[in-house]
């Protein structure tokens, strides 16, 4: 049993489900987390994980941010576990209790990597793609439709230093499910971009759950599109077309093909008749979501080698009238999406 000291900064959904396993599994684990609420009720009553066939109920221990200056001891493996768009703020917070040779691992959407190595150095960052469906709606409880028995995780190093050293987060996240140690991290994870621009905010526009969406005529043909644009700007943008999620079959000369793959796989895999996707979790609390790092970042990376993506550019500006009020999230925004054609 590794004697490691391990700290999740964020434990939502994802983050205290995971976090959850690995301290059952008796490793020493402190959650970090920003909801005043749920830090209160994790104090008192434990996490509580509801998975499809169990309920777990694990006591742990856990710090408000605002309680993070009061820590000591520093850490050998951070897991960062907040929105994209929090990770800078947050790799800021933790970074004077990480150990010089301590390792900081992004288990995020988007493509974090890069704002975790700017702070902590590449030398101690670790890249992840994360498949777990999970949401949380009440303080303490975490709602996992993926238990650690149908999980899948790839993580990777971005720097000589990090290269066999993988293993040292593999031998703790192994508890919560699957692990692969991708020699090529950037790629990995831009597969996971590829599937989420297809997924997460398309569906959340709609105000339906990801199996309802795919459904509603025309809309998975749209999600589609963004799923294959990003697929498309991997490959102009140097990233190598590479499987995940264990998939056996893999067209990696075919973009277009190859989203459509990928989608299927979470369809079919990863998600349940009632998966509400992260970006709609978020505009039900009232959160902005990540569509900037996903969606956002197809558009903008095509517009830096002269290019285009029109259904990514549409999901960004279709999530940026919600995010502002101008319009509702609702089925009905299917007759928007249709009527631009792209």
């Amino acid at each position: 049993m590794t004697s490691k000291k391990i700290a999740f900064v964020g434990t939502g959904a994802n983050g205290a489900g995971i976090a959850a396993d690995l301290t059952r599994a008796g490793l020493d684990v402190t959650f970090i987390e920003q909801w005043p609420a749920h830090v209160d009720a994790m104090r008192e009553h434990g996490i509580t994980v509801v998975m499809p066939d169990r309920t777990e109920v694990t006591p742990v221990t856990v710090y408000n941010l605002c309680e993070v200056a009061t820590l000591r001891d520093p850490f050998d493996i951070v897991f960062i576990v907040v929105k994209a768009y929090d990770t800078r703020w947050a790799c800021e917070l933790i970074k004077p209790l990480v150990k010089p040779d301590g390792l900081v691992v992004g288990l995020q959407n988007g493509m974090s990597l890069d704002d975790i190595a700017d702070i902590m150095g590449p030398e101690r960052t670790v890249g992840a793609v994360i498949e777990v469906a999970s949401n949380m709606y009440e303080p303490g409880i975490t709602n996992r439709e993926t238990p650690p028995e149908e999980a899948w995780f790839a993580i990777g190093g971005i720097h000589p230093a990090v290269v066999g050293r993988e293993q040292e987060v593999a031998d703790v996240l192994q508890f919560a499910g699957t692990v692969e140690i991708s020699d090529d991290i950037r790629s990995s994870k831009w597969m996971k971009l590829i599937v989420n621009a297809a997924e997460l905010v398309p569906s959340a526009i709609l105000d339906m759950q990801l199996a309802k969406a795919v459904e509603v005529p025309g809309m998975y043909e749209f999600m589609l599109s963004c799923g294959r644009e990003a697929a498309r700007t991997a490959m102009e943008t140097g990233i190598r077309l590479r499987p995940i999620f264990g998939m056996p079959e893999a067209d990696l000369a075919n973009p277009d093909r190859f989203a459509e793959q990928l989608f299927e796989q979470v369809l079919t895999r990863f998600s349940s008749p009632d998966t509400r996707t992260t970006s709609l979790q978020d505009w039900i609390k009232g959160r902005r979501n990540e569509v900037h790092e996903i969606n956002g970042l197809v558009v903008d990376e095509q517009a830096r080698i002269g290019g285009s993506a029109p259904a990514n550019a549409l999901t960004v500006e279709l999530a940026r009238r919600i995010e502002a009020g101008e319009l509702d999230r609702s089925p009905e925004n299917i007759d928007l999406i249709l009527a631009a054609r792209v």
